[in-house]
């Protein structure tokens, strides 16, 4: 849904660009989870992201109002960023933990940091998360590192 007629100039915020890069990461995250690829927590994905780096496709961080000044929750936080940053992994923040926890059917509410992974055959095309990938391209051509996406209502 990137509009075709974008100059790679302007200075268009990517969330003008692509229509609904919120509906797209839900359409993705609901997608991995039918295949079994995602990863949900903090510490499953830091364990993902050590043994496996290659696997990890995209990565979503969660925080809201309840959770903003956990320091220790930000400090991981800022350690994932680092390694998707060194790994090309795309990533981006929602600021709804629940809304989240909802979609990927984490009733712990540990949905804080979930990891999108590659299958293993590493044949697959999922439409959505080309979508996201190339949003988060375009917000890195931006300098917003790690953009800031809106979940959709149900």
């Amino acid at each position: 849904y990137i509009r075709e007629t974008l100059a790679l100039n302007s200075p268009q915020r990517p969330q003008q660009v692509m229509k609904s890069p919120g509906k797209s990461l839900k359409e993705a995250l609901v997608c991995a989870q039918s295949e079994h690829r995602l990863t949900v927590g903090v510490y499953e994905s830091a364990k993902i992201m050590t043994e496996d780096p290659d696997s990890v496709s995209f990565c979503v961080l969660a925080t809201d109002e309840q959770f903003e000044w956990d320091v220790a929750l930000q400090i991981h936080f800022t350690l994932i960023q680092s390694f998707c940053f060194d790994n090309d992994i795309s990533i981006v923040r929602v600021s709804d933990t629940q809304r989240l926890a909802a979609i990927v059917g984490d009733e712990q509410e540990d949905a804080h940091c979930v990891l999108i992974t590659n299958p293993a055959d590493g044949s697959w095309e999922d439409p959505a998360l080309e979508k996201l990938h190339l949003f988060c391209e375009e917000s890195r051509r931006l300098n917003d590192w790690v953009p800031e996406i809106s979940l959709p209502e149900r």
